[in-house]
């Protein structure tokens, strides 16, 4: 499916670390209010912070808005969710 997407610029934006606006986003894999795991295509992003809400989701356009407190932005190598990504992450939520 991501494939049929038409490809856009992978654009990161943050605002004194309290709201990031993010361009060729793919897919939202999970959040909560601690992180963001979204598959864009540099691979799986994570965001990670505290009081973390997904204020703008737009998959055909490929935009999200994340506000909060963000701490760190992590990227996972490959554009494509994996098994391998997946016990990753429920490292990270454990």
């Amino acid at each position: 499916m991501a494939d049929e997407r038409k490809a856009t610029k992978h654009i990161v934006t943050m605002d004194k670390r309290e709201s990031i606006l993010i361009s060729g986003v793919l897919d939202v894999l999970s959040f909560d209010e601690e992180a963001v795991l979204a598959e864009s295509e540099m691979g799986v992003l994570i965001i990670k912070g505290e009081g973390l809400h997904v204020n703008k989701l737009n998959l055909d356009s490929g935009e999200m808005q994340v506000d909060g407190k963000i701490n760190c932005l992590e990227y996972e190598d490959g554009g494509a969710f994996t098994k391998a990504k997946q016990s990753f992450i429920s490292r990270l939520f454990k």
